[in-house]
């Protein structure tokens, strides 16, 4: 009787079982490698990624084949310039594995020291508010993918340092409030301040534009004449 295929063989669309691509410079390598492990756990090849599983022979043709389908799983989800780095000829899955483990590795150090300087001078300049903290927590979470968490204070610290005169009063409210607030309280705080400035910034242009509908010029009908402009000229004399 024919043998059964190994279920590896039934996986058509890999990205659909790992949605996250492995990018060097989103540093999510933790995460990638945790959706692949699970994966190689639950169709059974797994050994190919640690080296516990290895052919019986150099014919071990079975072997090969799903070797050959971890391979092209790992290179369905990472991006073209990590692929570009790591792809070898005639290399195994474990041999693969291994050296984007030892990329990414080797990059963290150097990459912590990158990011936490970009966190540090980070400023609000004429960004949103909303997009100001997005880049804050993109930073904070590209920190931690590199072992080097940052703690909520400090990141609201960060943003409080990287804002500009105009967010003074809200600034002093939330380094002076207790308990210390949370990331999501302080971006919160820092929206519905963004939307009273902007409201202020309308009302005082309205205002202004009203102002000026009270002045008028008004001509009269004429030369250049300058008794023409001086309605009083234009009467004859004994005249109202």
């Amino acid at each position: 009787m024919a043998q059964p295929a190994h279920k590896v063989f039934t996986v058509i669309h890999i990205k659909s079982h790992i949605p996250i691509i492995l990018d060097m410079q989103k540093m999510n390598y933790d995460a990638w490698r945790e959706l692949f492990e699970t994966h190689c756990y639950s169709f059974g090849v797994y050994g190919h990624l640690v080296g516990t599983s290895t052919p019986a022979n150099d014919d071990d043709t079975p072997w090969k084949d799903r070797d050959d389908i971890v391979k092209m799983w790992i290179y369905g989800t990472i991006s073209p310039s990590l692929l570009d780095t790591i792809l070898k000829t005639r290399s195994s899955a474990r041999q693969i594995w291994t050296s984007i483990e030892n990329l990414f590795r080797d990059n963290k150090e150097a990459r912590a020291i990158q990011l936490d300087n970009e966190l540090r001078s980070l400023t609000i300049g004429d960004l949103s508010v909303h997009d100001y903290c997005q880049k804050l927590k993109t930073l904070s979470d590209l920190l931690a993918n590199v072992d080097s968490l940052v703690t909520e204070r400090v990141v609201v610290t960060h943003m409080l340092n990287g804002l500009t005169e105009k967010y003074d009063n809200i600034n002093n409210i939330i380094r002076h409030r207790q308990p210390f607030p949370s990331f999501a309280t302080a971006r919160s705080m820092l929206v519905e301040e963004e939307r009273r400035l902007s409201k202020q910034i309308k009302t005082g242009t309205l205002t202004t534009i009203g102002s000026s509908s009270h002045s008028a010029l008004y001509t009269f009908p004429g030369g250049n004449n300058s008794n023409d402009r001086n309605p009083r000229h234009n009467n004859p004399p004994g005249g109202n």
